[in-house]
Protein backbone atom coordinates (compact mmCIF):
# COMPACT_ATOMS: atom_id res chain seq x y z
CA UNK A 1 0.00 0.00 0.00
CA UNK A 2 2.49 2.87 0.54
CA UNK A 3 4.16 1.92 -2.77
CA UNK A 4 0.66 2.20 -4.29
CA UNK A 5 0.08 5.66 -1.60
CA UNK A 6 3.46 6.71 -3.50
CA UNK A 7 2.33 6.41 -7.23
CA UNK A 8 -0.84 8.17 -6.90
CA UNK A 9 0.86 11.07 -5.48
CA UNK A 10 3.55 10.95 -8.25
CA UNK A 11 0.34 10.78 -10.78
CA UNK A 12 -0.96 13.63 -8.89
CA UNK A 13 -3.94 11.81 -7.88
CA UNK A 14 -3.40 12.23 -3.85
CA UNK A 15 -2.56 15.35 -2.72
CA UNK A 16 1.46 15.00 -2.14
CA UNK A 17 1.27 17.76 1.23
CA UNK A 18 -1.52 16.04 2.76
CA UNK A 19 0.11 12.36 2.49
CA UNK A 20 3.37 13.65 3.32
CA UNK A 21 2.27 14.12 7.04
CA UNK A 22 0.58 9.78 7.14
CA UNK A 23 3.30 7.25 8.09
CA UNK A 24 1.29 4.38 5.55
CA UNK A 25 0.82 0.55 6.36
CA UNK A 26 -0.73 -2.02 4.57
CA UNK A 27 -1.25 -4.39 1.98
CA UNK A 28 -2.99 -3.97 -0.93
CA UNK A 29 -5.30 -7.06 -2.63
CA UNK A 30 -5.36 -7.57 -6.49
CA UNK A 31 -9.07 -6.03 -6.33
CA UNK A 32 -7.92 -2.94 -4.35
CA UNK A 33 -9.06 -4.17 -0.89
CA UNK A 34 -6.29 -3.12 1.93
CA UNK A 35 -5.21 -6.39 4.19
CA UNK A 36 -4.19 -6.04 7.10
CA UNK A 37 -0.65 -6.33 8.58
CA UNK A 38 1.02 -7.28 11.56
CA UNK A 39 2.49 -3.99 14.22
CA UNK A 40 0.01 -1.35 13.49
CA UNK A 41 -0.48 -0.49 17.53
CA UNK A 42 3.50 0.26 17.24
CA UNK A 43 3.25 1.90 13.99
CA UNK A 44 0.83 4.42 15.50
CA UNK A 45 2.77 5.04 18.54
CA UNK A 46 6.01 5.48 16.29
CA UNK A 47 3.72 7.82 14.26
CA UNK A 48 2.44 9.89 17.02
CA UNK A 49 5.52 10.32 18.77
CA UNK A 50 6.58 12.28 15.21
CA UNK A 51 4.09 14.10 14.81
CA UNK A 52 2.46 12.60 11.95
CA UNK A 53 -0.99 10.35 11.25
CA UNK A 54 -1.33 7.01 10.23
CA UNK A 55 -3.20 5.49 7.30
CA UNK A 56 -3.90 1.27 7.93
CA UNK A 57 -6.15 -0.98 6.94
CA UNK A 58 -9.51 -0.68 8.35
CA UNK A 59 -9.26 -4.32 10.27
CA UNK A 60 -6.28 -2.61 12.02
CA UNK A 61 -8.06 0.50 13.15
CA UNK A 62 -9.30 -0.42 16.35
CA UNK A 63 -5.63 -1.24 17.75
CA UNK A 64 -3.89 2.08 16.23
CA UNK A 65 -6.50 4.38 17.82
CA UNK A 66 -4.85 3.16 21.08
CA UNK A 67 -1.50 4.80 19.53
CA UNK A 68 -2.20 8.04 21.45
CA UNK A 69 -2.97 11.90 20.06
CA UNK A 70 -3.18 11.14 15.86
CA UNK A 71 -4.90 10.86 12.98
CA UNK A 72 -5.73 7.58 11.84
CA UNK A 73 -7.60 6.71 8.61
CA UNK A 74 -8.74 3.18 8.45
CA UNK A 75 -10.11 2.59 4.50
CA UNK A 76 -11.20 -0.75 3.46
CA UNK A 77 -10.36 -0.26 -0.21
CA UNK A 78 -7.53 1.59 -1.87
CA UNK A 79 -10.21 3.57 -4.00
CA UNK A 80 -11.92 4.44 -0.17
CA UNK A 81 -8.61 6.22 0.59
CA UNK A 82 -8.63 8.65 -2.55
CA UNK A 83 -12.21 9.37 -1.83
CA UNK A 84 -11.48 10.52 0.91
CA UNK A 85 -8.96 12.80 0.35
CA UNK A 86 -10.77 14.06 -2.92
CA UNK A 87 -13.88 15.12 -0.50
CA UNK A 88 -16.44 13.17 -1.78
CA UNK A 89 -16.23 10.22 0.82
CA UNK A 90 -14.75 11.10 4.41
CA UNK A 91 -13.31 8.54 6.37
CA UNK A 92 -14.72 8.49 9.89
CA UNK A 93 -11.97 8.12 12.77
CA UNK A 94 -11.96 4.41 14.19
CA UNK A 95 -12.62 3.59 17.41
CA UNK A 96 -10.00 2.17 20.07
CA UNK A 97 -11.41 -1.33 20.76
CA UNK A 98 -11.09 -3.57 23.56
CA UNK A 99 -11.54 -6.98 23.44
CA UNK A 100 -14.43 -8.27 26.19
CA UNK A 101 -12.74 -10.43 29.04
CA UNK A 102 -14.33 -13.76 28.24
CA UNK A 103 -16.16 -15.28 31.57
CA UNK A 104 -13.91 -16.93 33.63
CA UNK A 105 -12.89 -20.39 33.26
CA UNK A 106 -12.01 -23.60 35.18
CA UNK A 107 -12.69 -22.82 38.95
CA UNK A 108 -10.58 -24.14 41.67
CA UNK A 109 -13.53 -25.25 43.47
CA UNK A 110 -13.28 -28.25 40.66
CA UNK A 111 -10.01 -29.85 42.11
CA UNK A 112 -10.39 -32.04 45.65
CA UNK A 113 -7.86 -32.24 47.94
CA UNK A 114 -4.35 -30.90 47.19
CA UNK A 115 -4.42 -27.84 49.82
CA UNK A 116 -0.77 -27.30 49.99
CA UNK A 117 -0.54 -27.43 46.00
CA UNK A 118 -3.46 -24.43 45.69
CA UNK A 119 -1.45 -22.81 48.47
CA UNK A 120 1.50 -22.79 46.69
CA UNK A 121 -0.48 -21.80 43.63
CA UNK A 122 -2.17 -18.98 46.04
CA UNK A 123 1.75 -17.48 47.04
CA UNK A 124 2.68 -17.67 42.99
CA UNK A 125 -0.25 -15.87 41.73
CA UNK A 126 -0.09 -13.01 44.62
CA UNK A 127 3.80 -12.36 43.92
CA UNK A 128 4.41 -13.19 40.39
CA UNK A 129 6.59 -16.04 41.37
CA UNK A 130 8.00 -19.31 39.23
CA UNK A 131 6.37 -22.32 40.56
CA UNK A 132 7.49 -25.81 39.81
CA UNK A 133 4.63 -29.09 40.61
CA UNK A 134 6.34 -32.30 40.67
CA UNK A 135 4.04 -35.61 41.15
CA UNK A 136 2.90 -38.42 39.50
CA UNK A 137 0.03 -38.35 36.40
CA UNK A 138 -3.11 -37.66 37.34
CA UNK A 139 -2.29 -35.42 40.56
CA UNK A 140 -4.11 -32.47 38.66
CA UNK A 141 -1.26 -30.42 37.95
CA UNK A 142 -2.11 -29.52 35.01
CA UNK A 143 -5.67 -29.21 36.46
CA UNK A 144 -4.30 -26.31 38.60
CA UNK A 145 -2.41 -24.70 36.45
CA UNK A 146 -4.97 -24.21 33.86
CA UNK A 147 -7.08 -22.55 36.74
CA UNK A 148 -4.09 -19.79 37.44
CA UNK A 149 -5.71 -17.38 35.08
CA UNK A 150 -8.63 -16.92 37.01
CA UNK A 151 -7.44 -15.66 40.09
CA UNK A 152 -4.54 -13.72 38.46
CA UNK A 153 -5.76 -9.80 38.33
CA UNK A 154 -6.46 -7.91 35.02
CA UNK A 155 -3.83 -5.86 33.54
CA UNK A 156 -3.32 -2.38 34.03
CA UNK A 157 -3.32 0.12 31.40
CA UNK A 158 0.30 0.50 31.41
CA UNK A 159 0.62 -3.67 31.27
CA UNK A 160 -2.38 -3.87 28.28
CA UNK A 161 -0.29 -1.76 26.02
CA UNK A 162 3.24 -3.36 26.53
CA UNK A 163 1.10 -6.83 25.65
CA UNK A 164 -0.51 -5.36 22.93
CA UNK A 165 2.11 -3.80 21.47
CA UNK A 166 3.85 -7.80 21.43
CA UNK A 167 1.01 -9.16 19.87
CA UNK A 168 0.50 -6.67 17.22
CA UNK A 169 3.89 -7.64 16.18
CA UNK A 170 3.27 -11.33 16.14
CA UNK A 171 -0.21 -10.58 14.58
CA UNK A 172 -2.40 -11.84 17.19
CA UNK A 173 -4.63 -9.50 18.49
CA UNK A 174 -8.04 -10.94 18.19
CA UNK A 175 -10.09 -8.35 15.62
CA UNK A 176 -7.41 -5.76 16.26
CA UNK A 177 -8.57 -5.14 19.79
CA UNK A 178 -7.16 -4.76 23.14
CA UNK A 179 -7.61 -6.93 26.16
CA UNK A 180 -6.58 -6.50 29.62
CA UNK A 181 -6.57 -9.86 30.76
CA UNK A 182 -2.96 -11.91 30.82
CA UNK A 183 -1.63 -14.20 28.27
CA UNK A 184 -1.30 -17.64 29.23
CA UNK A 185 0.88 -19.49 26.79
CA UNK A 186 0.71 -23.50 27.28
CA UNK A 187 3.40 -24.48 24.04
CA UNK A 188 3.79 -28.70 23.71
CA UNK A 189 6.90 -29.65 24.64
CA UNK A 190 8.12 -30.99 20.85
CA UNK A 191 8.22 -26.66 20.84
CA UNK A 192 11.78 -25.40 18.97
CA UNK A 193 13.91 -23.15 20.87
CA UNK A 194 13.27 -20.45 18.23
CA UNK A 195 9.16 -20.81 18.67
CA UNK A 196 10.36 -20.27 21.98
CA UNK A 197 12.20 -17.22 21.85
CA UNK A 198 11.59 -15.64 18.96
CA UNK A 199 13.10 -15.64 15.29
CA UNK A 200 12.32 -16.37 11.84
CA UNK A 201 13.49 -13.99 8.56
CA UNK A 202 11.35 -11.10 10.36
CA UNK A 203 12.48 -12.12 14.24
CA UNK A 204 8.66 -12.15 15.26
CA UNK A 205 8.48 -12.99 19.22
CA UNK A 206 8.50 -16.00 20.98
CA UNK A 207 6.57 -17.72 23.59
CA UNK A 208 8.31 -16.28 25.91
CA UNK A 209 7.77 -12.26 24.42
CA UNK A 210 4.32 -13.40 24.04
CA UNK A 211 3.74 -14.44 27.81
CA UNK A 212 4.93 -10.91 29.03
CA UNK A 213 2.82 -9.92 32.07
CA UNK A 214 1.56 -13.08 32.02
CA UNK A 215 1.95 -17.08 32.15
CA UNK A 216 4.09 -19.74 30.61
CA UNK A 217 3.24 -22.64 31.30
CA UNK A 218 5.51 -25.91 30.70
CA UNK A 219 3.73 -29.07 31.15
CA UNK A 220 5.92 -32.31 31.36
CA UNK A 221 8.82 -30.29 31.61
CA UNK A 222 11.90 -32.46 31.19
CA UNK A 223 10.10 -33.60 27.90
CA UNK A 224 11.38 -30.67 26.20
CA UNK A 225 14.28 -30.34 24.41
CA UNK A 226 17.29 -29.23 26.57
CA UNK A 227 18.37 -25.92 24.24
CA UNK A 228 15.12 -24.90 24.65
CA UNK A 229 14.67 -25.07 28.48
CA UNK A 230 18.09 -23.45 28.79
CA UNK A 231 17.09 -20.78 26.47
CA UNK A 232 14.83 -19.66 29.54
CA UNK A 233 17.39 -19.09 32.11
CA UNK A 234 18.51 -15.63 30.52
CA UNK A 235 15.20 -14.09 30.04
CA UNK A 236 14.54 -15.35 33.84
CA UNK A 237 16.83 -12.95 35.40
CA UNK A 238 16.51 -10.07 33.00
CA UNK A 239 13.18 -9.68 31.78
CA UNK A 240 13.75 -9.48 28.21
CA UNK A 241 15.59 -11.36 25.07
CA UNK A 242 17.33 -10.55 22.11
CA UNK A 243 16.91 -11.98 18.98
CA UNK A 244 20.48 -12.07 16.93
CA UNK A 245 20.05 -12.57 13.05
CA UNK A 246 21.84 -11.70 10.26
CA UNK A 247 19.79 -8.93 9.35
CA UNK A 248 19.53 -7.42 12.78
CA UNK A 249 18.74 -7.36 16.32
CA UNK A 250 15.54 -7.22 17.91
CA UNK A 251 14.79 -6.55 21.84
CA UNK A 252 11.34 -7.77 22.76
CA UNK A 253 10.40 -7.43 26.88
CA UNK A 254 9.87 -11.40 27.98
CA UNK A 255 9.01 -10.85 32.13
CA UNK A 256 6.62 -13.86 32.77
CA UNK A 257 6.05 -16.23 35.20
CA UNK A 258 6.97 -19.71 34.85
CA UNK A 259 4.56 -22.64 35.86
CA UNK A 260 6.06 -25.79 35.41
CA UNK A 261 4.83 -29.21 35.98
CA UNK A 262 6.58 -32.80 35.71
CA UNK A 263 6.34 -36.09 37.06
CA UNK A 264 9.27 -37.70 39.16
CA UNK A 265 10.64 -39.79 36.74
CA UNK A 266 9.58 -41.56 33.26
CA UNK A 267 7.38 -43.97 34.74
CA UNK A 268 5.71 -41.43 36.62
CA UNK A 269 5.17 -43.71 39.85
CA UNK A 270 8.44 -44.02 41.63
CA UNK A 271 6.77 -44.03 45.12
CA UNK A 272 4.07 -46.78 44.53
CA UNK A 273 5.37 -50.16 44.78
CA UNK A 274 3.41 -51.96 42.63
CA UNK A 275 3.55 -49.47 39.21
CA UNK A 276 6.59 -48.44 39.85
CA UNK A 277 9.10 -49.46 36.97
CA UNK A 278 12.30 -51.95 37.90
CA UNK A 279 14.70 -49.08 37.06
CA UNK A 280 14.75 -47.33 40.00
CA UNK A 281 16.26 -45.78 41.21
CA UNK A 282 18.39 -44.83 38.22
CA UNK A 283 15.20 -43.65 36.15
CA UNK A 284 14.66 -41.10 38.38
CA UNK A 285 18.08 -39.65 38.00
CA UNK A 286 18.39 -39.96 34.80
CA UNK A 287 14.60 -38.16 34.35
CA UNK A 288 15.54 -35.11 36.63
CA UNK A 289 19.00 -34.62 35.26
CA UNK A 290 17.25 -33.32 32.11
CA UNK A 291 16.51 -30.37 33.77
CA UNK A 292 19.82 -28.46 34.75
CA UNK A 293 20.70 -27.09 38.24
CA UNK A 294 20.41 -23.17 37.38
CA UNK A 295 17.06 -23.32 36.09
CA UNK A 296 15.72 -24.89 39.14
CA UNK A 297 17.07 -22.62 41.21
CA UNK A 298 15.39 -20.23 39.15
CA UNK A 299 12.27 -21.64 40.58
CA UNK A 300 10.82 -19.64 43.09
CA UNK A 301 8.37 -22.24 44.82
CA UNK A 302 8.68 -26.21 44.20
CA UNK A 303 5.61 -27.79 45.31
CA UNK A 304 4.88 -31.85 45.77
CA UNK A 305 1.99 -32.85 44.52
CA UNK A 306 0.85 -36.31 46.07
CA UNK A 307 -1.91 -38.56 44.28
CA UNK A 308 -5.36 -37.58 45.59
CA UNK A 309 -6.60 -39.85 47.73
CA UNK A 310 -10.23 -41.86 46.70
CA UNK A 311 -11.37 -40.81 49.50
CA UNK A 312 -11.57 -37.21 48.49
CA UNK A 313 -12.69 -37.31 45.49
CA UNK A 314 -16.15 -38.52 47.19
CA UNK A 315 -16.45 -35.27 49.02
CA UNK A 316 -18.52 -32.39 48.70
CA UNK A 317 -16.64 -29.52 46.71
CA UNK A 318 -14.14 -27.36 48.74
CA UNK A 319 -16.17 -24.17 50.10
CA UNK A 320 -13.28 -21.62 48.43
CA UNK A 321 -13.17 -21.53 44.53
CA UNK A 322 -11.19 -19.18 42.31
CA UNK A 323 -13.33 -16.09 43.01
CA UNK A 324 -12.58 -16.07 46.88
CA UNK A 325 -9.08 -16.90 46.06
CA UNK A 326 -8.78 -14.13 43.40
CA UNK A 327 -9.46 -11.65 45.94
CA UNK A 328 -7.00 -12.50 48.18
CA UNK A 329 -4.39 -12.39 44.96
CA UNK A 330 -5.93 -8.69 44.16
CA UNK A 331 -5.52 -7.35 48.14
CA UNK A 332 -1.45 -8.63 48.26
CA UNK A 333 -1.23 -7.46 44.14
CA UNK A 334 -2.21 -3.58 45.52
CA UNK A 335 -0.15 -4.17 48.45
CA UNK A 336 3.06 -4.28 46.06
CA UNK A 337 1.53 -1.81 43.84
CA UNK A 338 1.29 0.89 46.33
CA UNK A 339 4.50 -0.32 47.83
CA UNK A 340 6.70 0.32 44.29
CA UNK A 341 5.04 3.36 43.52
CA UNK A 342 5.74 4.90 46.85
CA UNK A 343 9.36 3.72 46.35
CA UNK A 344 9.65 5.75 43.38
CA UNK A 345 11.54 2.98 41.65
CA UNK A 346 11.88 1.49 38.10
CA UNK A 347 8.18 1.02 36.54
CA UNK A 348 8.99 -2.52 35.59
CA UNK A 349 8.95 -3.45 39.18
CA UNK A 350 5.34 -4.28 40.29
CA UNK A 351 5.37 -7.29 41.87
CA UNK A 352 7.60 -8.98 44.80
CA UNK A 353 9.32 -11.63 42.27
CA UNK A 354 10.77 -8.27 40.51
CA UNK A 355 12.33 -6.95 43.45
CA UNK A 356 16.08 -7.06 43.28
CA UNK A 357 19.31 -5.81 44.78
CA UNK A 358 18.73 -2.65 47.66
CA UNK A 359 15.31 -2.89 46.53
CA UNK A 360 14.68 -6.15 47.90
CA UNK A 361 17.12 -5.48 50.57
CA UNK A 362 15.05 -2.94 51.35
CA UNK A 363 11.25 -4.15 51.19
CA UNK A 364 11.72 -7.72 52.33
CA UNK A 365 14.50 -7.86 54.82
CA UNK A 366 13.26 -10.45 57.88
CA UNK A 367 13.08 -9.41 61.97
CA UNK A 368 15.55 -11.00 63.93
CA UNK A 369 14.59 -14.31 64.12
CA UNK A 370 13.59 -14.83 60.71
CA UNK A 371 16.66 -13.26 59.72
CA UNK A 372 18.85 -15.85 61.85
CA UNK A 373 16.71 -18.67 60.92
CA UNK A 374 17.49 -17.77 56.83
CA UNK A 375 20.87 -17.48 57.77
CA UNK A 376 20.75 -21.23 59.51
CA UNK A 377 18.79 -22.54 56.92
CA UNK A 378 20.70 -21.23 53.96
CA UNK A 379 23.92 -22.86 55.25
CA UNK A 380 22.15 -25.69 56.01
CA UNK A 381 20.57 -26.35 52.40
CA UNK A 382 23.35 -24.94 51.08
CA UNK A 383 21.17 -22.00 49.05
CA UNK A 384 22.41 -20.09 46.44
CA UNK A 385 22.52 -16.09 46.68
CA UNK A 386 20.01 -16.30 43.67
CA UNK A 387 18.01 -19.15 45.86
CA UNK A 388 18.53 -16.86 49.03
CA UNK A 389 16.95 -14.07 47.65
CA UNK A 390 14.05 -15.74 46.13
CA UNK A 391 13.55 -16.86 49.69
CA UNK A 392 12.82 -13.17 50.53
CA UNK A 393 11.01 -12.78 47.67
CA UNK A 394 8.22 -15.28 48.67
CA UNK A 395 8.71 -14.09 52.66
CA UNK A 396 7.64 -10.91 51.57
CA UNK A 397 4.92 -12.37 49.45
CA UNK A 398 3.71 -14.10 52.37
CA UNK A 399 3.57 -11.08 54.68
CA UNK A 400 1.66 -9.14 52.11
CA UNK A 401 -0.63 -11.46 52.37
CA UNK A 402 -1.72 -11.27 55.56
CA UNK A 403 -1.11 -7.65 55.16
CA UNK A 404 1.64 -7.76 57.36
CA UNK A 405 4.21 -4.24 57.61
CA UNK A 406 7.40 -6.69 57.82
CA UNK A 407 8.81 -9.97 57.10
CA UNK A 408 8.53 -12.66 60.26
CA UNK A 409 10.02 -16.18 60.77
CA UNK A 410 6.92 -17.62 60.26
CA UNK A 411 7.06 -15.94 56.47
CA UNK A 412 10.69 -16.89 55.93
CA UNK A 413 9.96 -20.57 57.68
CA UNK A 414 7.18 -21.18 54.73
CA UNK A 415 9.32 -19.68 51.85
CA UNK A 416 11.87 -21.92 53.00
CA UNK A 417 9.54 -25.10 52.83
CA UNK A 418 8.73 -24.51 49.46
CA UNK A 419 13.06 -24.32 48.40
CA UNK A 420 13.42 -28.29 48.40
CA UNK A 421 11.14 -30.62 46.23
CA UNK A 422 11.02 -34.23 46.84
CA UNK A 423 13.38 -36.17 44.41
CA UNK A 424 11.48 -39.55 45.49
CA UNK A 425 14.82 -41.67 45.80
Amino acid sequence: MPIAVGLLVAMGVLPGDEIAGFTVLGELALDGAVARVPGSLPAAIAAAAAERGLICPVASGGEAAWGGDLEVLAPATLLTLVNHFKGTQVLSPPEPLLVEIPPQGPDLRDIKGQETAKRALEVAAAGGHNLLMNGPPGAGKSMLAARLPGVLPVMDAAETLDVSMIHSVAGLLADGGLTRQRPFRDPHHSTSAAAMVGGGPRAKPGEISLSHNGVLFLDELPEFPRAVLESLRQPLETGRVTVARANGHVTYPARFQLIAAMNPCRCGYVADPVLACGRQPRCVRDYQARISGPLLDRMDLHVEVPPVDPADLALPPPAEGSSEIAARVAQARDIQTVRYRDLDVHPAVRVNAQADGELLTQVASPDAPGAALLAEAAKAMRLSARGYHRVLRVARTLADMEASPGVHRIHVAEALSYRRIAVGI
